[in-house]
């Protein structure tokens, strides 16, 4: 049976759930990550084998997510310990919780990024440097900011204490009521930016580059890549689904609202496609730019590709960094939620000193990965500046060990009593989808992560 917790807030409605779980998942991973990668292999070969493995991958470790959160109704370092006295499996929770807390402490200096080119879109900065003629003036604009000695800091630190205010609140009164305005309006958004884009002059082309799969273009590497950026996009293995899904009711279906939240993640990455690749294709710029595509590119291509537009470009850029400002938000509350509850709960601390303590040590921690790129630039480990390493850490290494770890504690460790409990709603509903998932965690997606490991450590 279920651990009863009957003082635990859950989330009121199925829809503040299903936005709230979604926000969690959307983020820099499909606006900036997932054009880069789409953009570096292939286009629709990309596209085709990254919602292959979110259906075989991602859905599955997301209802073992959904199950251990709901089961144990408690924080995700506590509800792994409820659940087996083996001392490695019990541990995964606490390793889960480091990880969100370690990937908020660099994410936020991105989301910062994102937060700086917003403000300068909305002062018509971009403006002012397409009218030097100057391609080059982008770049120069984007690596001045991330190395200046001081303004990376004040934008991080703004940033983190919009998520704070957030989280303070609560379940229901922070990050459901957010997650209900928000997520609605990032849509709006993103259709707007996608009905913009089939007005360039190569929206053509941008569009099967995004939709026409070039089989030639699937190699290994490219299948690894899909399966890396399933992992990272629905924001497995950082304790964000464990932990929300110990505010799901007893009514929740798992596996459907697994589906849902896998929907809503994958449409915002293909949205984002449908944005970048025509305008990318229009200013006859590279589409395998790489991490420099969203904040050294794109200002570039607006400006270019909408210029004709009476402020065309600078509506289109306003709205494509506000949008990016939303979506890392909803990502970094859900980081930031991740920390917290365990200190909740684990240290019986009151939400709001909770929450600040965890405030607190992503300012600190944060800060000086905002300064790597500049004043701090040459203090390094491995070669490694302090954000590179945080990245390096989070991605290659965290991630890919929590998530073999889930899959193979839920696929071979786990209770199947707690497994059928779960997925048939406490009895009330079938489980026909049991037997493939357990077979998926069993024998599948651990050779799937395993392989991922040793590409990301260049091993194979």
């Amino acid at each position: 049976m279920s651990v009863d917790n009957g003082n635990r807030t859950n989330f009121a409605s199925k829809i503040g759930l299903v936005l709230a779980t979604a926000g969690s998942a959307v983020g820099l991973g499909n606006i900036w990550r997932f054009p880069v990668l789409a953009g570096q292999n292939g286009g629709g070969a990309f596209l085709l084998i990254y919602i292959i493995c979110i259906i075989l991958l991602g859905l599955p470790l997301m209802i073992a997510e959904f199950m251990i959160g709901r089961h144990a109704q408690s924080n995700t370092a506590t509800a792994y310990a409820r659940l087996t006295a083996n001392p490695l499996f019990r541990n995964i929770g606490k390793l889960c919780v480091f990880t969100g807390w370690f990937i908020l402490c660099y994410y936020i200096v991105v989301s910062a990024w994102a937060l700086n080119y917003m403000v300068s879109a909305l002062a018509g900065t971009f403006t002012t440097l397409a009218m030097t003629g100057n391609t080059q003036a982008y770049a120069d604009y984007f690596s001045g900011f991330v190395s200046h000695p001081f303004m990376p800091v004040v934008y991080t630190l703004l940033f983190i204490l919009m998520s704070h205010l957030v989280i303070v609140k609560g379940v229901k009164k922070g990050i459901e009521r957010f997650s209900k305005y928000m997520m609605p309006l990032l849509f709006i958004i993103m259709l707007v930016l996608c009905i913009s884009s089939f007005f360039t002059p190569a929206a053509g082309e941008g569009l099967s580059f995004l939709f026409q799969p070039d089989f030639s273009k699937i190699h290994v590497d490219t299948v690894l890549c899909a399966l890396g950026q399933a992992f990272y996009s629905l924001s497995l293995a950082m304790g964000c689904i464990c932990t929300f899904a110990s505010y799901f009711n007893r009514e929740t279906r798992l596996v459907s609202t697994a589906v849902k939240v896998g929907v809503i993640d994958s449409m915002v990455a293909v949205m984002s496609g449908i944005v970048i690749f025509p305008a990318v294709f229009s200013a006859h710029f590279s589409v395998d730019a790489g991490p420099s595509l969203v904040f050294i590119a794109l200002p570039n291509v607006f400006q270019q590709v909408f210029s004709a537009i009476p402020a065309g470009a600078y509506i289109v850029s306003v709205l494509f960094y506000f949008l990016l400002v939303l979506a890392t938000l909803t990502s970094v509350v859900s980081l930031h939620e991740v920390p917290t509850s365990y200190l909740t709960e684990r240290f019986h601390l009151s939400r709001p000193r909770a929450t600040t303590y965890v405030t607190l040590s992503v300012m600190l921690i944060g800060s000086l990965c905002a300064l790597s790129m500049g004043p701090l630039s040459h203090l390094t480990i491995c070669d490694k500046n302090l954000f590179d390493l945080f990245d390096f850490t989070s991605g290659q290494v965290l991630l890919p060990v929590g998530g073999l770890l889930i899959s193979v504690f839920v696929g071979w460790a786990l209770d199947r009593d707690i497994i059928r409990e779960q997925l048939t709603n406490y009895g009330t509903i079938p489980a026909q989808t049991m037997a493939i998932i357990v077979f998926l965690l069993k024998y599948i997606i651990p050779v799937i992560i395993l392989l991922i490991f040793l590409s990301g450590l260049h091993i194979i």
